[in-house]
């Protein structure tokens, strides 16, 4: 086993060479792996030559010729910028790559243009639906207006003409029960007591018919009109007046509104 020596240049010269950051490594590690005492290294010795054993080897260390130098001590320079370097080494926060934020934008675009298309599609439901409804206002105002003298009047002289006339403004139920009524009832009252029966919308002085719509859909309406009767028979000396409220609803059909009720207010 080696020992350690100094080795100065000259005699008298007083310097001693210390050893270096390498040399002090290896000599640890041949005082770990060595198991024969009396290994030791100081600044004061040099190695003539030192053995290390590393997985059963002999590793044989030469000074160099002019011996060892100390290696420089580190500047707090250095622990700084070495630092610095590992911040600006260090990830930053993670942020989303550019094709994943326009994805995320596409997506909120369609989103809001799916809302868009559905809230205008409402809308446009709804508009159309007034305007429906308006429409529906106007002609089933005037279908009341022309079915009511229609379908509440008769002459006995001409019954079967004057219902089949009112037959073809209704729709429906309504219809069949206007059909039932009159052959069994109100055509064999009008034929024994000679029973005419003329009616016709109320007019004020000074405007149009005394009617107005209820209430209208696209294909139902209830209309209110103020109905003038006059009526004659063998059963009263004279004309009789009769003023009448009459709500009649109508329903729109393939053939245009048609009445499908009739109920004296």
């Amino acid at each position: 086993m080696a020992k350690t020596t100094t080795r100065g240049r000259g005699s008298g010269s007083g310097t001693r060479r210390t050893i270096t950051a390498a040399a002090r490594a290896a000599a640890k590690r041949a005082e770990r792996g060595n198991s024969e005492p009396g290994l030791t290294a100081t600044d004061e010795a040099v190695p003539r030559r030192l053995e290390t054993r590393d997985a059963g080897r002999t590793v044989l260390v030469e000074p160099p010729k002019h011996g060892w130098d100390d290696p420089p001590e580190p500047s707090p320079e250095s622990f700084e910028e070495e630092d610095a370097q590992q911040e600006e080494g260090e990830p930053g926060p993670i942020t989303p790559p550019r094709a994943t934020r326009r994805r995320l934008l596409t997506a909120v675009l369609c989103v809001l243009l799916v809302a868009g298309l559905v809230a205008a599609a409402v809308l446009g439901r709804r508009y159309r639906q007034g305007e429906a409804a308006e429409q529906a206002r106007g002609q089933a105002l005037a279908a009341a207006q022309q079915a009511a003298p229609v379908v509440l009047s008769y002459d006995y002289r001409h019954l079967s003409r004057d219902f089949t006339a009112a037959g073809t403004r209704l729709t429906g139920h309504f219809r069949d029960e206007y059909r039932k009524t009159t052959t069994t009832v109100v055509g064999p009252t009008a034929r024994k007591y000679h029973g005419i029966v003329k009616a016709t919308v109320a007019t004020p002085t000074s405007g149009p018919p005394a009617a107005s719509v209820i209430s209208a859909s696209a294909d139902r309406a209830v209309v209110l009109l103020f109905v003038n009767q006059l009526t004659t028979s063998t059963q009263v000396s004279g004309p009789r007046l009769d003023l009448n409220r009459v709500r009649m609803t109508l329903t729109h059909t393939s053939d245009g509104w048609k009445v499908s009720a009739v109920d004296a207010l």
